[in-house]
């Protein structure tokens, strides 16, 4: 086939949706298939997830809920209005094509490892995790699994990507956080921020780093260190903030190709460690694979 042959051949497949996913449906499809979707873990985030999916998502239909405490998860599902069964972790390969990992970052392993193993795919928000897991994406690879991490709580990650295609020099990361949404980091252990009266700088290092001291916050410098130079290169702050209301976050990149600022202020869902817009970016990830027009890259 010619080089222009090929290319159009991938360009039909990046168009077409059962290339994205197997289960998904085929536009032309007279009984459009929809692709059965779980939900791993029932805080702020996966309950925002249960009740719009369950509202619905075209292409898509949700199947199950793991939690650890089932019947407070069953009682949560019934405050949404959502009628589906809560299971174990152990039960949610069989019941779902696709697993939305929102749980703690300490379950990943135990949550995708079945469904990678069953050439499935599994959707990580404690991407984290994923640096002390590497055999996670071995093991994607070898049984033709994915792993995909949605955009989150960050923005511009598509911009990060295209830079890294033409060499990154730097990228730092500014987090600033009312200091209850930094409550509980391993980090701070023994340090009380209950009385901040003004912004108090609580780490500066690598996003390994700080994975490792705010795994329940700072998931997002993993996401931004994986699109770019990785964890090890990627610069990190992290401020406790009286004066703030939003977590907000402000990468700077320098590249070959561009450089660019960028700052994103998230309104915090009732979990104060996350923001609204992170449920929000999991459904904006399930629209894009099934839509006929995807913009960004």
């Amino acid at each position: 086939m010619t080089a222009a042959g090929q290319s159009a051949a991938a360009h039909r497949a990046s168009a077409d949706p059962d290339a994205a996913h197997p289960a998904a449906a085929h536009p032309a499809a007279a009984h459009p298939v929809e692709a059965r979707v779980a939900i791993a873990g029932l805080g702020a985030i996966g309950k925002e997830l249960a009740r719009r999916l369950s509202e619905g998502v075209p292409g898509y239909r949700l199947t199950a809920v793991a939690a650890r405490d089932r019947d407070r998860a069953a009682a949560t599902l019934r405050e949404v209005g959502v009628e589906v069964p809560v299971v174990t972790i152990e039960e949610l390969e069989p019941l779902a094509d696709i697993v939305i990992e929102c749980a703690p970052a300490a379950l990943l392993a135990a949550i995708a490892e079945p469904v990678l193993r069953a050439g499935k795919e599994v959707v990580v928000l404690s991407v984290g995790a994923l640096l002390d897991q590497p055999g996670l994406v071995e093991l994607a690879a070898a049984s033709g699994g994915r792993i995909t991490v949605p955009t989150g709580a960050l923005l511009g990650l598509d911009a990060v990507r295209a830079a890294a295609e033409g060499g990154i020099e730097s990228v730092r990361l500014t987090t600033r956080k009312p200091p209850r949404g930094l409550a509980g980091a391993p980090h701070l252990e023994g340090l009380s921020l209950d009385d901040l009266q003004e912004p108090v700088r609580v780490f500066s290092g690598t996003a390994r780093g700080a994975a490792k001291g705010f795994p329940a916050n700072l998931n997002v410098a993993v996401a931004l260190a994986l699109a770019g130079i990785g964890p090890d290169r990627t610069e990190v702050e992290i401020w406790a903030d009286p004066a703030v209301t939003r977590n907000t976050h402000t990468i700077v990149v320098r590249s070959a190709v561009a450089d660019f600022t960028m700052t994103i202020e998230n309104v915090p869902s009732e979990n104060p460690k996350t923001g609204r817009i992170t449920a929000l970016s999991v459904i904006s990830l399930l629209r894009r694979r099934t839509a006929p027009l995807s913009v960004g890259s």
